[in-house]
């Protein structure tokens, strides 16, 4: 979505059972404009569809199974807030500003953070076993 797009009226809302629809169709559009506009999004769902597999055979449990698969839906959810933390931030304007570079170094540490939970996770329950 482009900053300059136009913003139109404010839909009345949708309450109830009824919102799981909608709230659906704007979670698949999320997604995609996220997947077209962020290459490290791209990237980390890449690695989840590559892992994930690995996970399911490494893992000699269910519960090693979704201890190792769930920081890797950690580092989407994160990458995804921090994207919206970005869009947000670059709609008010591009020019430098304090609290700007804060707000987007501060989602990117919260990435950083959950990448190194993922490395964390993995080394603990499939590397430290070994020794």
């Amino acid at each position: 979505m482009d900053k300059n797009t136009p913003v139109s009226a404010k839909p009345a809302p949708v309450t109830g059972i009824r919102r799981f629809g909608p709230a659906t169709k704007h979670s698949v559009f999320g997604l995609q404009a996220t997947l077209k506009t962020e290459s490290a999004f791209r990237q980390e769902v890449c690695g989840f569809f590559l892992l994930t597999p690995l996970a399911l055979w490494l893992g000699e449990s269910n519960v090693d199974r979704v201890l190792l698969i769930a920081p890797l839906f950690l580092v989407l959810l994160v990458e995804l807030l921090n994207s919206a933390i970005e869009s947000a931030v670059d709609r008010w304007g591009n020019e430098y500003n304090d609290f700007t570079k804060a707000a987007k170094d501060a989602g990117s540490a919260a990435v950083f953070i959950s990448l190194l939970l993922v490395v964390f996770t993995w080394f603990m329950l499939l590397v430290l076993p070994l020794f």
